[in-house]
């Protein structure tokens, strides 16, 4: 099953990790191939081009220095599916995704770290972090190292503003309602108010943590204002009110270059909920991106299509400079019933997937960027509609038919349609 063919069908291809990151940075981090983390920079090890999934393991272990974590490079195109902390805690069942994903056109997984709960997965080895750990994966450093001697490519899902957990121990960086309680969504969960620096901190500790055990990318979600619960009843203690009015600020990106080869820059004038979170993702990137690490964000899949920060401040010209992926989460359930004339948009996944992606991707290059940085979230899961094999394939074929060769499926049960996915026996 594992031939050097089958792991060349699976995208293992050796490039350039990393987008919209300055050259000297991408110089001096040197952030292609697999490689050691010392001093907080990579030194890397390129295999020959073509070399097998296994082979790619072997080349970095034996370069790499003893105790340190070996990385792998991101597979283009990139294929993945969504593990919970709970199912990474049960030896049987992460062992049966693992051979699932060894054995289809899979080759990433997406691990959570800090879920919805806001408590860390395992011992991190860092006093501050300690209160907010549950250790469910006690021995993930070993679980990482597993995946990698198989060649699956592993992502660290952390979960951000939404944080009960923090909220409770640190109330005076939370959401708050009028009369100065906590504020809890419609689940009952509680946010951190996105402007809490200190919080900020936080989450690059626990980034650091995630390099340091052996991540390949970190995926940062709910990096976003809080919505689903009563919305009159809110109050950010840190950035205050009016966070709908623009800001004086201008963000200027690069911009698309016309036929006749002139450089059109895109400038965009944010809202203050934008304005805040674009200035945690450019405190996120600076603090991260000296050590080589992938970083991606989950955005809403309307972000593609609306022309305004959706109410939650997220827009993708204000968060695209800062990721090397943006994940919006496309799933065709989460479309209000009516969008582009779907009254079920669930019932129509290969339409309104092609759709919103090749929108996506028009936005990508007015703004400068390759389409490539898009990395959809698609839908393994029942809701809406019955998704059968053949629904679930539809939006994999129509996200490639627009050009965006990677994705990753989620399904909070990990209970994967697998006959949806491709056999690495058979070539794309």
């Amino acid at each position: 099953m594992n031939t050097e063919a089958n792991q060349q069908k699976k995208g293992l291809r050796w490039g350039r990790w990393v987008i919209g990151i300055p050259l000297g940075a991408l110089i001096g981090v040197g952030i292609i191939g697999a490689g050691t983390l010392i001093e907080q920079k990579w030194v890397t090890h390129k295999p020959a081009q073509g070399t097998s999934r296994h082979a790619v393991t072997a080349v970095a272990t034996a370069n790499v220095a003893p105790n340190l974590p070996v990385r792998l490079p991101t597979p283009m195109p990139l294929k993945g599916i969504y593990m919970t902390s709970w199912v990474a805690s049960q030896h049987q069942w992460r062992a049966q995704l693992a051979e699932f994903i060894d054995q289809s056109e899979l080759n990433a997984v997406v691990i959570d770290v800090k879920d919805y709960s806001g408590a860390i997965s395992f011992q991190t080895g860092d006093p501050q972090l300690a209160p907010y750990e549950e250790n469910r994966v006690p021995d993930m450093k070993k679980w990482i190292e597993t995946l990698h001697q198989k060649g699956i490519y592993v992502i660290a899902r952390i979960t951000v503003f939404q944080d009960p957990l923090f909220a409770k121990a640190h109330p005076q960086m939370a959401v708050q309602t009028r009369a100065g309680g906590l504020w809890r969504d419609r689940h009952g969960l509680h946010y951190i108010d996105p402007g809490a620096r200190p919080f900020w901190d936080h989450i690059i500790r626990l980034s650091r943590a995630c390099i340091a055990v052996g991540f390949d990318e970190l995926n940062f979600d709910y990096v976003r204002y809080p919505t689903d619960g009563n919305m009159t009843d809110m109050r950010f203690p840190i950035t205050g009110e009016r966070l709908s009015r623009a800001t004086q600020a201008v963000i200027t990106l690069n911009g698309q270059v016309t036929p006749n080869g002139e450089k059109v820059a895109y400038v965009h004038r944010p809202t203050q909920k934008e304005w805040v979170l674009s200035s945690f993702f450019k405190t996120l990137h600076e603090a991260l991106s000296p050590t080589g690490i992938v970083m991606s964000a989950d955005l809403f899949g309307m972000t593609l299509t609306a022309l305004d920060d959706v109410s939650i401040g997220q827009h993708l010209a204000t968060a695209s400079p800062y990721f090397d992926y943006i994940c919006p989460m496309v799933y065709p359930s989460h479309y209000p019933p009516g969008f582009n004339g779907y009254g079920n948009p669930a019932l129509y996944p290969y339409e309104l997937i092609r759709y919103v992606m090749a929108k996506g991707r028009d936005r990508m290059i007015r703004f400068g960027y390759a389409p490539t940085k898009l990395r959809p979230w698609l839908q393994d899961f029942n809701l809406g509609a019955p998704y059968t094999a053949e629904r679930v394939r539809a939006q994999i074929t129509a996200t490639t038919e627009v050009g965006l060769p990677s994705w990753l499926m989620w399904d909070p049960r990990n209970r994967y349609t697998r006959a949806a996915y491709r056999m690495a026996s058979v070539n794309e």
